[in-house]
Order: C-alpha cells, then sequence, then structure tokens
C-alpha cells in the first residue's frame, strides 16, 4: 500500500498540472475580463456550452471553485481572485506573442463564403465589404443572399448573417444591429395621406409587404417612447395592394408613392441623407417573430474560420461607429 502512495499523489498533482496549463489560464483570464461565460465565448470563437465544460474540467482537475455563478452574474470565488493574477501574466504574454506575428497574418487571404438575407445583404453588407476588401485585397467574397436558413456546416458557408432571436446553440452567434420594422411612405404620399393617429389607420391604405399573400395576417404594433419603454399596444389584419420576396421592389414603389411599405429601419436612409421615405407612424415599430437583432453566426473554432472572426469584429466595430450597435 505504501509504495502505491507516491504513484497516486503523482496521478493527482498531473491532472492539476494538465488543468492549469497555458490554454486553460489563458482562458480563464479572458473569462474573468469578460465577467461572462457567453461574452467570453463570443470573443473566443466558441459556444457557451463548450467554454462551461472547460471550466467545469478546471475546477474539478483542481479541485475549487473558481467562479461563483448566479443567474444574473459571475464573479470569481477567493481561490479564483488569488489565480487571476498569474492567468493574466500568461493572457499578456500570449498577446504579445500574437501582436508579434501580427504584421504576417494583417494580410488575409482566401475566400469567404458569406450567407445573408437580401434586405441586409443589400443594404448594410457592401460598403462594409467593400472597405474590409481594402483592408486585406487577397481576400475574395463568396455571396448567397438568401432568406433560407442554411447549414453552415453542411453548405460549407464561413459566415451567416441572420435575423434571429433564438441562434443555434452549436454555431457561435455575435448580435451586430438592432433594427426594428417600421411603416414608410414618400413624403408627397404621406402630405396628401395626412397624419396617421396609429397603425389602424392602415387598414384602408395601400400596404406593400414582404411575403404577404392576397389573404390578411394579423400584425402587432407597439409604440414606445424615446427612452424605448413601451407605451401602448395594437393588434390588425392588413390586405396587401402589392407583396412578394422582392423587398426592393415594394421601396422603390413606396418611393414613386404607390403607398406604405413595412420595412427594416437599417433599408431607409435618414431623411437629412436623400432617403426619399419618411416614417409615417412615428414611435410606432412592427413587433416580428424573428426578433430585433441582426447576427453573425459561425461555426466554433477550431472548425470555424478565423478570417470570418476577423470580419465579424470589423463589421460589429464599423456599425457601433455608426451608432448602430447598442
Amino acid at each position: 500500500m505504501a509504495a502505491n502512495a507516491p504513484r497516486l499523489a503523482r496521478s493527482r498533482r498531473t491532472a492539476a498540472d494538465q488543468a492549469l496549463d497555458a490554454n486553460a489560464l489563458e482562458l480563464f483570464a479572458r473569462i474573468a475580463l469578460a465577467g461572462s461565460f457567453a461574452r467570453a465565448a463570443r470573443d473566443l470563437g466558441l459556444t457557451r456550452a463548450a467554454v462551461s465544460r472547460r471550466v467545469a474540467a478546471i475546477e474539478s482537475a483542481v479541485g475549487l471553485a473558481l467562479f461563483a455563478r448566479s443567474t444574473r452574474s459571475l464573479s470569481l470565488t477567493e481561490a479564483g481572485r488569488r489565480l487571476q493574477a498569474r492567468a493574466r501574466v500568461v493572457l499578456e504574454a500570449t498577446e504579445g506573442a500574437r501582436l508579434a506575428l501580427r504584421s504576417e497574418r494583417d494580410q488575409l487571404i482566401g475566400t469567404l463564403r458569406i450567407s445573408a438575407p437580401p434586405v441586409f445583404g443589400n443594404h448594410v453588407l457592401p460598403p462594409l465589404l467593400a472597405r474590409f476588401q481594402a483592408l486585406h485585397p487577397a481576400l475574395r467574397y463568396e455571396l448567397l443572399f438568401t432568406y433560407r436558413r442554411v447549414d453552415l456546416l453542411a453548405e460549407g458557408v464561413d459566415l451567416a448573417f441572420r435575423a434571429t432571436a433564438q441562434p443555434p446553440e452549436d454555431w457561435v452567434a455575435q448580435p451586430l444591429l438592432r433594427y426594428a420594422v417600421r411603416a414608410y411612405a414618400s413624403p408627397a404620399w404621406a402630405a396628401a395621406a395626412g397624419p396617421l393617429q396609429g397603425p389602424q389607420d392602415l387598414i384602408d391604405l395601400p400596404c406593400l409587404l414582404v411575403g404577404q399573400h392576397e389573404d390578411a395576417s394579423e400584425r402587432r404594433w407597439l409604440r414606445e417612447d424615446a427612452q424605448g419603454r413601451p407605451l401602448e399596444e395594437a393588434a390588425l389584419s392588413l390586405r396587401a395592394a402589392a407583396w412578394g420576396n422582392d423587398h426592393e421592389v415594394l421601396l422603390a414603389m413606396a418611393r414613386a408613392g404607390g403607398g406604405v411599405v413595412l420595412s427594416p429601419d437599417f433599408c431607409v436612409p435618414a431623411a437629412t441623407e436623400g432617403g426619399g421615405l419618411v416614417d409615417v407612424l412615428p414611435g410606432w415599430r412592427l413587433t416580428v417573430k424573428e426578433g430585433e437583432w441582426i447576427q453573425a453566426l459561425s461555426l466554433p473554432m477550431p472548425a470555424g474560420s478565423e478570417t470570418a472572426r476577423v470580419l465579424v469584429r470589423f463589421i460589429k466595430e464599423a456599425l457601433a461607429e455608426q451608432g448602430a450597435v447598442t
């Protein structure tokens, strides 16, 4: 029995040593800085479940809880605080090594397969992709604009932009752009129709609706104050004067005075920019089952594309500069 004791102790030390290797310490430091598993997962290109599993494995191996978890917050335990300073040294060392090699990685090459709904692909992506390509001229894009929900892994897509409130749990989701669907018309048409008191006034007006069939369907509206607090709700069924799957055609009809188009706000430039359309129901927005965010979806590392992750960071920073991310 005594002869076996050293081997058992050595085995335990080995498990703990392996659990706290450089990769584990860097992961721990990033989570501590991020303040949440979800935010750290997005930064690392991993799923939240994968990060949780890795932390659980570390804590199990060392026999100590490093994070105190609750439904609303994540904080360090006493053991976690003791480890944080040493983990930060590892993180700074790895970041320094990456910076030293950055000049060799700055010029991205290859082809990115990108999927996006046409409404987002036509109005938001083009100038952002053009700016990114100017920084990385050897990079090429294959653009797949479709409302169909593509399977990244099965279809070999590197990056998908999607309006969704519930992204797949096995993919890395990064919220990029918050939007609202509003009612727009040309200034001349709006002046002739007169001020609208609420969504119910749309019932007798020509509406241009994406995806709407000949039969009317109920739509729910929400009125908010300047701080986004809900004030009033309304539900009504609209019968379309024109409908279809080509949002650009419906926007063009509205600009030509054909009626009211329901559109995401990112498709309509501000009036000061010559957008040609005005909001005829200020303060009201249409609630949509897809939620109010455009999210960037990619596969978790190592299956995911590092180039796609760089592009997502670039787009998020560009949209933040424009005030589009809240």
